[in-house]
């Protein structure tokens, strides 16, 4: 009898994937986890296979792949087949929603109620938090599976994910490379199919560039759009939630379900939700007339890389026989963007990770004959180099006699950068760069080098001291097989917008 329900089951999923077009893809395993959200979401309402199904398809490629990749540093195989099997039942009674019964991943930086947190960083490795944070909460009712936590550069320090202490994530596409930082994690478990879609943090680019550099959608919202209720503070005044899909309509579906004001978090905007999904269909249309604005800037970045360039320029070539107005802009004070976001920053890290000290939570070292000993030790073992270093540089900046000549006079430009952006938008309805001014580089490459490592940013963190939405979409790949992104980025609160231009320069790979 089992094996009839087998063999019944194997011709209802591969009926469901043939009509789906996706059967050039598949194998005789039935890989339910190559699905996005809106595939798997009607094999779900037709009852063509289960959530259990689709949670064990990606559970097999995390057990296949995750001991190359690295991608997650916790799996819930356990928990996760039983919030499989509520799905079904959800589904079975008609109560199922657009992300009911779909496996993700979240950030190894974001709480999740009764599963380890660590931030990639040992000082948290026992961490269990008691409470889900507010957008994994939205996911979790809606009844998404908790697939795993995603590794990350730690508590989000770096643009390469070689910054873990739990190991650097390689690149799906090339396992000498990088995925890109800090949610590499994320990035490459979408990219390799070990979950339907996942969620990031975005603080100056964590989410946009690991999705540039692994061939996938990335979304930064408008700064207080989502919750930032039970995410690990980095820079509160630049820190984002935001999801990590494989198109651009799997974005908005997610947005629809994690977007929305939160009497946990002050910071958020009591303004409703858009109907993202259907702004993003009808939008697509409707480009015709649009202003794209090219800023100059992004485009002289020393160091880019010409086949970014390149692909950059056809997408915006594209938008133009689509009908789009091409308007040659100016941010003047994009120059100034890593600088500030450098001193901001590190800063606010300085400030944010006070808290962790061995003593509430956390890892203690007990070696230490005197309360500092134990501070001291057990920070010292807990951190890795990186946020160190950021530490030391914002405790220095924020001291008496530096704090007007950095933390301050950072603000006073970072105004200035925003208002780039306001008189900017007030000629284009939107902008498109380069996500990253090179593809995804070699392991250990610029691991010498923060400075190298910090210029990866230059094209992400304008948005992010913007506060303003930006997409990465994935627009080609180079020579050699590796993604690169663009970036579509618009002003505050349209979210909808970006989506749309962006799903239609959406390459696949």
């Amino acid at each position: 009898m089992t094996s009839l329900i087998k063999q019944r089951t194997n011709r209802n999923i591969s009926n469901y994937i043939r009509k789906s077009g996706l059967s050039g893809y598949l194998d005789t395993t039935m890989k339910l986890n190559i699905l996005t959200i809106t595939q798997a979401a009607e094999g779900l309402r037709k009852k063509e296979f289960t959530s259990v199904e689709l949670t064990e398809s990606c559970l097999r490629q995390i057990k296949k792949r995750n001991k190359d990749i690295n991608a997650f540093i916790t799996v819930c195989d356990v928990s996760a087949l039983d919030e499989a099997r509520k799905a079904d039942e959800m589904i079975a009674k008609g109560e199922g929603k657009p992300l009911t019964g779909i496996p993700f991943a979240v950030k190894d930086a974001i709480c999740t109620a009764n599963i380890r947190s660590t931030g990639s960083a040992k000082i948290l490795d026992n961490y269990t938090p008691p409470f889900d944070a507010t957008v994994v909460k939205k996911i979790r009712d809606e009844g998404g599976v908790l697939i795993g936590k995603t590794n990350c550069d730690a508590f989000g320090h770096g643009a390469s994910n070689e910054n873990s202490m739990y190991g650097p994530v390689k690149n799906p596409h090339d396992l000498t490379k990088v995925a890109g930082g800090s949610s590499g994690g994320s990035a490459a478990a979408v990219a390799d199919n070990m979950c339907i879609f996942s969620i990031g943090e975005d603080t100056g680019g964590s989410i946009r560039q690991p999705a540039s550099l692994c061939g996938i959608v990335g979304l930064r919202p408008t700064y207080g759009r989502n919750s930032r209720y039970g995410i690990m503070p980095m820079a509160s005044s630049l820190d984002t939630v935001g999801p990590m899909t494989k198109t651009v309509e799997d974005m908005a579906i997610v947005m629809e379900c994690i977007a929305g004001s939160d009497p946990l978090d002050a910071t958020t905007i009591m303004d409703a939700v858009p109907d993202y999904v259907n702004e993003v269909k009808g939008q697509r249309s409707k480009v015709k007339g649009l202003r794209i604005g090219v800023p100059k800037e992004y485009f002289t970045v020393d160091g880019m890389d010409p086949e970014v360039k390149a692909i950059t320029n056809e997408k915006i070539k594209r938008l133009k026989d689509l009908g789009c107005e091409i308007v040659d802009v100016s941010l003047p004070h994009t120059k100034y963007a890593i600088a500030v976001y450098y001193i901001v920053v590190p800063c606010e890290d300085s400030s944010n990770l006070a808290r962790m000290d061995g003593i509430r939570y956390g890892v203690r070292n007990t070696e230490g004959r005197t309360l500092y000993d134990m501070y001291a030790k057990s920070r010292a073992q807990g951190f890795p180099e990186e946020v160190k270093r950021r530490i030391l540089i914002g405790t220095y900046a924020l001291s008496a006699g530096y704090y007007d000549a950095y933390y301050k006079k950072a603000q006073q430009v970072r105004t200035l950068i925003r208002q780039d952006f306001d008189d900017v938008f007030q000629k284009v309805d939107v902008l498109i760069t380069p996500t990253s001014p090179f593809p995804a580089f070699g392991i250990g490459e610029k691991a010498n080098d923060p400075l190298a490592l910090y210029l990866g940013d230059i094209m992400v963190s304008p948005a992010a001291l913007a506060g303003i939405p930006a997409i990465s979409v994935p627009a080609g790949k180079t020579k050699a097989g590796l993604p690169v992104g663009v970036q579509i980025m618009g002003p505050r609160m349209a979210e909808g917008l970006v989506m749309s231009v962006g799903s239609r320069l959406s390459f696949v790979f």
